[in-house]
């Protein structure tokens, strides 16, 4: 069984046989919620693609310290995979950065779509992006993911266009377009852009402007799937054909 992984904020020049203290809700959960003891072996990730394994040698309610016995670089996934997520409504948010980050999306874009239901205004957008980076944050643990992903503030309609003027490759998710997404040639490694449209679609302005700065419409199939499921659909259909996935 893969080992429980937890972040602390660097693994900057640590090496084998330094202990490392990880302190507050983080070190809390493990000892009090996931009874942690000392004698266990876990995983230690700062995000940014350094790993430490090690063993539990001293615990407190609120602390506990690692002696480490290895240390791994892992390099970035290439591909890189952005996906612009327009808001969804309710909980389906948190769903779709759940599962994205679960399947190794760099980045996602919480995006205000102009047919987007929800809507992040205020001490409520604060709240709701905190929410989507804790999200992410327990999924790349979860996933034992060494590079956690990026979650970034909320973006405008040019803001997104920009994003896929910038990508290698950038696809717009669209029930009526003609051409598949298999169909589409991908790089070896570059920066991929996938972007998932709300719950009413897209409107032609959005789709043209888009397209406008070198995104391509795109569909996945015949059926119409929910905003929350649609990205991470169409990164598995990516990634399925690239030497992330071993092809």
């Amino acid at each position: 069984m893969t080992l429980p992984q937890h972040l602390v904020p660097t693994l900057d020049s640590v090496r084998a046989g330094d202990p490392v203290t990880v302190e507050g809700d983080e070190a809390h959960h493990a000892v009090v919620v996931r009874r942690l003891r000392v004698g266990e072996r876990l995983l230690l990730a700062d995000g940014l693609g350094r790993v430490a394994t090690g063993e539990v040698s001293a615990t407190a309610k609120r602390a506990f310290t690692v002696t480490v016995t290895d240390i791994e670089d892992h390099p970035e996934p290439r591909p890189r995979v952005t996906v612009v997520q327009a808001l969804p409504k309710g909980e389906r948010g948190e769903l779709a950065v759940e599962v994205l980050t679960e399947i190794g999306v760099a980045r996602i874009v919480p995006w205000a779509a102009a047919r987007s239901v929800a809507v992040w205004k205020g001490e409520r957008a604060a709240k709701a992006h905190a929410k989507w980076r804790s999200t992410a944050r327990e999924a790349a643990k979860q996933a034992r993911r060494a590079w956690h992903p990026e979650v970034l503030p909320l973006a405008t309609t040019a803001e997104v266009a920009a994003l896929a003027g910038a990508a290698d490759v950038a696809v717009v998710l669209h029930e009526d377009a003609t051409e598949p997404l298999a169909a589409l040639a991908l790089p070896a490694d570059g920066d991929l852009l996938v972007v998932v449209g709300p719950e009413g679609g897209l409107t032609d302005d959005e789709i043209g402007l888009f397209v406008e700065h070198g995104a391509v419409a795109v569909r996945l199939g015949t059926e119409v799937l929910r905003t929350s499921t649609a990205g991470v659909a169409a990164v598995a259909a990516l990634l399925s054909r690239t030497p992330r996935w071993g092809v």
